[in-house]
């Protein structure tokens, strides 16, 4: 087994392929504009949706599901890296988050 990347949300490059495995009420509530979501038990039905030649930097609420996607990735062969405490740390550095129902964005 390969060992788990972690990064932290300041290590991000503004490039950087986020892939959000929450649930699809969570995305809606807020999330990082630009990134892909695709909830956790999705990941194996929708991965042809994922380049395995793109870094992918795996999110989701504290860092538990992406902990569990990011694994699940790299042991079939794709390059993914633990974002370190989610959406909370995302939110938390105060860095530009995007919501889907017109509220003002938010972790839940």
């Amino acid at each position: 087994m390969s060992e788990i990347m972690n990064v932290t949300v300041s290590e991000l490059g503004q490039d950087a392929v986020i892939l959000d495995v929450r649930e699809d009420y969570e995305w809606e509530a807020g999330h990082v504009d630009g990134a892909l979501h695709i909830p956790l038990e999705q990941l194996p039905a929708r991965l042809e949706e994922l380049d395995p030649d793109t870094d992918l930097f795996v999110i989701c609420r504290t860092g538990g599901r992406s902990f569990r996607a990011t694994t699940w990735l790299t042991e079939n062969g794709y390059s993914a890296f633990n974002v370190i405490g989610g959406m909370g740390a995302w939110f938390e550095a105060e860095k530009s988050m995007t919501s889907e129902n017109g509220e003002t964005p938010r972790v839940l």
